[in-house]
């Protein structure tokens, strides 16, 4: 499998040094076509397991090292975190693989690295025989650190979610964002429906079941590789996690109506929302940067949806654009995206807990603005990617507190399949199985 480990490792060095995307490096990668399914499914197997991993990996490599990691040449670095990651987590790696692999991938990286060669040699070999040298700490005090080495999470966010949900939510959401992500797609009922697309994709070799909480929602369980699967190119349907796809449903956009998505990209809310909305009336698909709104116009290309505007700018400053226009505004606001960490696998790593603090600010100045554009009797949604409340509720009760003029309704009762009795939805991975995301929605008084 040495194209699958040379693959693998080319990824995890552009995620590593260059602050590149594990899914986005790692598609371009495998689009090249010169690797068997076989190799396909372990180059992502390393590559996810190796960034997902994180910190874990360098805390096992100091264990056999006399330097720190971050000070390693990066290469070499890299080489040595792809195989610690087979020896540690890969059971069916035969270990005199992983290590002489990975000397192998020393030696074909330039000359810079040959020198490093016979060091990596060394770590691995050690570490293969000494695997108990890397046994997590336990004990007294180190509740925290345990976690937080054995669920591969960074320690400060471990600790963060003990002192909020406790230390058995914590240690279950940190399991869940550790298990494979299934494939969940939304149907485009603007083509088909979801019992013909089923029949559809089970066709095409996919093993699938309906969501339980979305009416169009898919869950597939099994697949070949995303290129070879024709009603994806044919527009039939989109990827979308089910949470994700609650969010249109609670806003309940008609026909005819002018919906504005203010940060839309890469667009799944905004084309369910013109499914919804039967590719009748219009909506203005907002984000700050250009390049991204590209990727909501070649989507709503490919599932046949002719209403989306595309319109960039910063969504602080939309209120001044469509003053008291909108029948429904959505603000699916940015955020730490702490909810999604099972479906990006480089996201617990990136996030601190500084950025954290910048978010609630921004965000409610986000709403504030966009709350201007809703009419009269119209509807405004707050949807985030987390659990944090100061993210969620937070922003919610500040807006309410200074807009008079909105109430907060039972956000619950607007869930297609599953309603409740809240005024806000927080769904939580370990509760409901889902990523976590917050909903919440809101009316403008007609007097």
């Amino acid at each position: 499998m040495d194209k699958a480990r040379e693959t693998a490792l080319r990824v995890i060095h552009a995620v590593s040094e260059n602050g590149g995307y594990a899914n986005i490096l790692l598609a371009e990668e495998l689009k090249k076509g010169d690797l068997s399914e076989l190799d396909r499914r372990f180059a992502t197997e390393l590559v996810y397991g190796v960034v997902k991993a994180g910190d874990t990996l360098d805390w096992i490599i100091g264990r056999y090292v006399n330097k720190p990691v971050k000070k390693m040449e990066p290469w070499a670095r890299c080489i040595l975190r792809l195989g610690m990651y087979q020896l540690f987590y890969l059971t069916k790696i035969p270990g005199s693989a992983a290590v002489n692999e990975s000397v192998n991938l020393a030696r074909r990286y330039g000359t810079r690295l040959k020198s490093s060669a016979g060091f990596i040699n060394a770590v691995l070999r050690r570490a293969s025989r000494e695997p108990e040298a890397a046994a997590f700490p336990q004990g007294t005090g180190k509740a925290t650190e345990y976690l937080s080495l054995k669920e591969m999470h960074p320690r400060w966010l471990v600790k963060h979610w003990i002192g909020l949900l406790g230390y058995e939510a914590a240690e279950k959401i940190c399991r869940f964002d550790n298990e494979p992500a299934v494939l969940s797609v939304r149907t485009n009922t603007i083509k088909t429906d979801r019992d013909e697309l089923m029949a559809r994709l089970t066709d095409e070799g996919c093993a699938v079941e309906k969501s339980a909480l979305v009416p169009e929602g898919i869950k597939i369980t099994a697949h070949g590789a995303m290129k070879d699967i024709a009603s994806l190119a044919e527009g039939l349907w989109q990827v979308q996690d089910e949470s994700s796809m609650l969010v249109a449903h609670v806003l309940d956009p008609q026909p005819g109506d002018f919906v504005l998505d203010v940060c839309s990209a890469p667009g799944g809310k905004t084309t369910h929302l013109a499914q919804l909305m039967k590719n009748r009336g219009r909506i203005i698909a907002g984000d700050l940067y250009p390049a991204r709104l590209e990727k909501v116009a070649e989507n709503a290309r490919r599932l046949g949806i002719t209403i989306i505007e595309t319109a960039a700018g910063d969504a602080r400053c939309i209120g001044e654009r469509y003053l008291r226009q909108a029948d429904r505004v959505l603000v699916d606001a940015p955020c730490s995206g702490l909810g999604v960490l099972r479906r990006r696998p480089d996201a617990r790593w990136r996030v601190t807990a500084d950025d954290m603090k910048g978010l609630p600010p921004l965000q409610l100045e986000i709403l504030e603005s966009a709350a201007h554009c809703v009419k009269q009797g119209g509807v405004l949604v707050y949807s985030t990617c987390t659990m944090e409340p100061a993210e969620n509720a937070g922003v919610v009760e500040k807006f309410l507190a200074a807009n008079k003029d909105f109430t907060l309704v039972e956000t619950g009762q607007y869930l297609p399949e599953q309603k409740r009795s809240s005024q806000m939805v927080q769904l939580l991975p370990h509760i409901d199985g889902t990523d976590g995301f917050f909903i919440a929605r809101m009316e403008r008084k007609t007097k």
